[in-house]
Formats: structure tokens, sequence, C-alpha cells
């Protein structure tokens, strides 16, 4: 079920219309910005990670959040002239090609960009300057871009070969303790009956059927993260190791970025995207730690504009680029 906000329109705001997606494995959120730079109306849906979902889904999800938006905001998306997709799970360039080729059958637009949720989240904090963004939701990655425009890319491997850092990891890392602490293999902690409640197990001994029921996913795993930095909070030792190593490893993934970069000597910003940084101090103090053992300058900082915003400024930014152009 998607919902929408929306802004009153201005008398004088252009026609054209500008969209910007940002789409992961969870939701959709699409923002409609006009000629001026102002976001005019938002919509929501579900995932849109084609890995995930499939490239019908995913342009399915996207079309329903932007008709959702229109019909809120009173607009026509036949007045949508550029757009950048910023997606989960299209690094692969073939990928990429079918969103488009699918995504242009229902919306004609001039001018249209097909490229990761990474990227937009990255423009989100430096604007199109050099710098990083650090994202760690459900999954984990890490992004870059100096000023040769060269990019640089650590993580997003998935649940299977990655995803340290992101919710996965964290829960998966606190499912491991809670193992060992009901084996009698490791310490005691309150992610034990934490971890009970969450899946509903009657005890930690029964929570090896519940964590393999088919209707836990990835989603549902990641979730658990959020009891790890509530644990955390409340002082429990092994939580708060959990998320110690959680800031190291994101740390390590901004390190390779700034080193592939050559960003090492540069005062540059590291903007922290994602649910996982609710955690504050504890993951990010070990992660900034680990930045600064290679570029003692970086600092860590919060995104200027959501993802979707960020992608409708680029969508505007490059719609206005194309049209200046043929000038």
């Amino acid at each position: 079920m998607s919902s929408v906000t929306t802004k009153r329109r201005s008398k004088a705001q252009p026609h054209l219309l500008h969209l910007g997606v940002d789409g992961g494995g969870t939701k959709t959120h699409i923002a409609l910005m006009n000629s001026a730079g102002d976001i005019v109306s938002e919509g929501f849906a579900g995932p849109a990670n084609p890995l995930r979902v499939g490239v019908e889904t995913s342009v399915a999800n996207i079309l329903k959040a932007i008709n959702d938006a229109c019909d809120a905001g009173g607009l026509s998306r036949g007045d949508i002239t550029s757009a950048t997709l910023g997606l989960a799970g299209v690094r692969r360039m073939d990928i990429r090609q079918r969103i488009r080729d699918s995504f242009v059958q229902h919306i004609r637009v001039k001018r249209i960009e097909v490229i990761t949720d990474a990227e937009i989240a990255w423009y989100g904090t430096t604007l199109g300057k050099p710098g990083l963004v650090v994202i760690a939701g459900t999954g984990s990655i890490c992004f870059g871009k100096n000023a040769k425009g060269e990019i640089a890319i650590s993580g997003g491997w998935g649940p299977l070969a990655g995803d340290e850092g992101g919710g996965v990891g964290i829960a998966r890392d606190a499912l491991h303790a809670v193992a060992k602490a009901s084996d009698g293999r490791g310490k005691q902690t309150a992610l034990s009956k934490q971890a009970s409640d969450y899946f509903r197990a009657s005890g930690p001994e029964n929570l090896i059927v519940a964590i393999y029921s088919p209707q836990v996913d990835n989603s549902r795993i990641a979730g658990f993260a959020r009891l790890v930095v509530e644990s955390a909070l409340e002082g429990d030792t092994i939580a708060v190791d959990i998320l110690n190593d959680a800031g190291h490893e994101l740390g390590v993934a901004a390190t390779a970025v700034i080193k592939k970069l050559g960003l090492s000597r540069q005062k540059i910003p590291i903007g922290c995207v994602g649910s996982v940084f609710k955690a504050g101090s504890i993951l990010t103090k070990t992660m900034i730690g680990t930045i600064h053992q290679a570029a003692p300058k970086a600092y860590l900082t919060e995104p200027v504009m959501p993802p979707a915003h960020a992608a409708a400024l680029m969508a505007l930014r490059n719609g206005t680029a194309a049209t200046n152009g043929r000038r």
C-alpha cells in the first residue's frame, strides 16, 4: 500500500516536471520537482530492486508511486521531461538498460538516467562535490567520487557475501551471539530474550525453528538490528561489541573507497545514510576512528536532502544541461 505527501503548488510554478526515484529492496520513494527546484509532490510504493522483485515489478512500483503523486498533486505525468532513477540492484549495465527500456514504454521522457541508489545518496550529501556516502540500512555499501569524476564502490555484496555493518550483518552477528550463549559457548546477553520476542520463539533454544521459517526474509532479519541498538544503548556489552564491529566494518569500506580515489589527504565529507546510524556514537565513533587512520581530515555528516529529492535535482540539472547544449 502506498502513501503520498504533497506540497501546495505555486501559481508561478513552471510547467515541466523532473522525476527523482529512490528504489530499494523494501520501498520506493519518488519526488517530482518543478523547474524552479521545488518539490511539488511525492509518492511511495513497494520495492524496486530488480534483482529482488524483477524488472516488471520494479517498474510497476515506480509507476504506482508516480501515479499516486500526480493524482494527489493535480499533476500530469506527461509533463515529466527528465528522470533520474536511483535503484538498488542495477550495477550491471544490462539491467539498467532493461529498466530504462521498460520505463520509457510507459512514460516518454526526453532524458532518463538509471543509476544506483548509492549514487543519488552520494549526491544528496555532496551536491556533486568530492566525497563519500556510506549507506547502512538492510545492507551496506559505500560510494565515492573525486574531483576527476572517478567513481569507487565498496560493499553492496548482499546478505550472502557482504552486508557487514548493515542491518542484516548486525542481526546475523547478534544471532550468532545468542546461539553461543544458549549453548554455553559464549557470554550471556540480553539479546537472547530480545531475539526470542522478536522472532516469536518460546525461548532461545527454539530460535532455530523461528529464524529459518519461510516467512523470515532478509528484511525481517535486518529489523532485529533495531533491538540490538536498543540493547547496546541499555548497556549490554555483547550488543555494544557488535555495533563497534559494525562501525569498524563501515569504516573499512569507506577507507577502501578513499584510497581508490586518492582522497586520503583531503578534507572530505562522508554522508551517513540508513537506519543503522540511529545507533549514534556507539557505531560512528569506531567508524570515524577507523577512517582517520587513512584519512585524518575526513568527517562524518548528515545528507543535505533525501535521496529521492537528490535524484530529482539531478534530473533537473541533467535536463537543463541537455536543453542548453542544444541551443
